[in-house]
């Protein structure tokens, strides 16, 4: 690249002296083309662990031949996940149908509680979500999710005794390629990976978006620090994955840390919008604008382009245009959004639905119940909140991701409704 800065340079050096590194990296500060920059300077061969295909996809356009880039998934599907093919994107079940095949099939009585059968097969089922989130090599007691009335320890261990037999079975099954009674996801064979102690065949690695990574894909990277220099870059004020296990493990990881507080996104006036999320986020970093980029903040009436953390937010948006005469394009899943909203719309009139996601369920109903009592169905709760209306007041923890994005001018409506919510006024 032309011209680093003071702080690209100095990271460049620490890489060619052969620390392990942590690059804090803040918004638009060019952390993928420092990266660039760093690999450029040696001929070893590297690999670059991305959070996401589309990220990796971007990153082999930039990086040299002797980088690879891939997801962490990719590489455990290459040497794990492929097994399991047929077993992938079968079709959903509540819960308590999972249970009863693995034998749960009468209450247990914990402390003054009688658990049912739905209550012990979620909690098997979220009992096998941390587990394969963590960096733990067996199932056990830590693994199992607080139930609300059995707070106490001698309740959990309770809890423990009726629920790990089954979170076990559960584990077993999955380990069989062909068919079983519990879903297969894309974690379950990231996790058999990690358990595999893999060697990742490079001379150094570079971990992109770390506040994000899971302590699953942590244990296998840092495992690697015997035989790889190890590089691991992100933003601890951008960790917005917790609610999946992720971790921020840039705070804690052994390397030297530096940071990239330049931004080349947008002006001054931006930066220090962004400043003040930063400094309510207690973030290690501060940034600059860059003085030639004019961004402005105002209120735009018809924006050239709205960012959605969630498909859920995106369709919101462009069924809110397309009813204001507005021409609409959707970058991302499309059609699979759209016919997803009709199928809702089939339920919503009482029509059953041939798609994949909602054929389980004969009435809208009984998909809300879905959502909103089966851990199995969590992900389809943002679905059925917009058909229904509510707000969800947990996007406001995305304000300095949001903020951020903008490069020419920022709508500050875009955060106004914060102001109409309880815990917006705290005064």
């Amino acid at each position: 690249m032309l011209n680093p800065t003071d702080e690209q340079a100095h990271a460049a050096d620490r890489f060619l002296a052969g620390d392990h590194i942590a690059l804090q990296a803040g918004a638009g500060t060019g952390k993928t083309t420092t990266l660039a920059l760093l690999a450029t300077g040696t001929r070893r061969r590297g690999r670059y662990l991305a959070f996401n295909k589309a990220i990796a996809l971007d990153a082999a356009s930039r990086f040299p031949a002797h980088v690879t880039c891939k997801t962490a998934h990719s590489l455990a599907y290459a040497a794990v996940g492929h097994r399991y093919r047929s077993r992938l994107g079968s079709a959903r079940q509540p819960s308590w149908k999972t249970g009863q095949a693995l034998g749960i099939t009468k209450p247990v009585r914990v402390g003054d509680n009688d658990l049912s059968v739905k209550v012990l097969s979620h909690t098997v089922l979220k009992t096998l979500t941390r587990f394969c989130y963590s960096a733990d090599p067996a199932i056990t007691s830590r693994h199992i999710p607080h139930l609300r009335g059995l707070d106490n320890a001698d309740h959990h261990k309770q809890l423990a005794a009726a629920v790990l037999p089954f979170a076990r079975k559960a584990w077993k099954d999955l380990q069989r390629p062909e068919q079983g009674v519990v879903r297969f996801e894309h974690d379950h064979y990231l996790k058999m990976w990690a358990l595999s102690e893999p060697k990742i065949d490079a001379d150094f690695l570079l971990l992109d978006e770390a506040q994000d990574t899971n302590p699953v894909v942590e244990q296998v990277f840092t495992a690697q620090r015997g035989h790889a220099q190890l590089v691991m870059v992100g933003d601890s004020a951008q960790a917005i994955y917790g609610w999946r296990g992720a971790t921020d493990v840039m705070t804690r990881f052994d390397g030297v840390p530096l940071a990239l507080t330049q931004s080349f996104r947008f002006g001054p006036h931006l930066a220090r919008e962004a400043n003040r999320w930063l400094a309510l986020a207690g973030a290690p970093i501060r940034l600059q604008g860059t003085e030639t980029i004019p961004t402005r903040l105002d209120t735009v009436e018809t924006p050239d382009a709205i960012l959605c953390r969630t498909n859920i937010g995106a369709m919101t948006q462009v069924l809110t245009h397309l009813q204001a005469g507005r021409r609409v394009a959707l970058t991302g899943g499309g059609e699979s959004l759209r016919s997803l909203a009709l199928a809702a719309r089939d339920l919503k009139n009482g029509r059953l639905t041939s798609h994949p996601e909602l054929l389980l369920f004969s009435s809208w109903g009984e998909l809300q119940d879905y959502a909103a009592y089966d851990p199995a169905g969590a992900d389809l709760q943002p679905f059925v909140d917009l058909i229904d209306g509510p707000i969800d007041d947990a996007e406001a923890r995305l304000a300095y991701v949001a903020v951020t994005r903008a490069r020419a001018c920022l709508d500050l409506g875009g955060l106004a409704w914060v102001r109409d919510h309880p815990g917006g006024n705290p005064e």
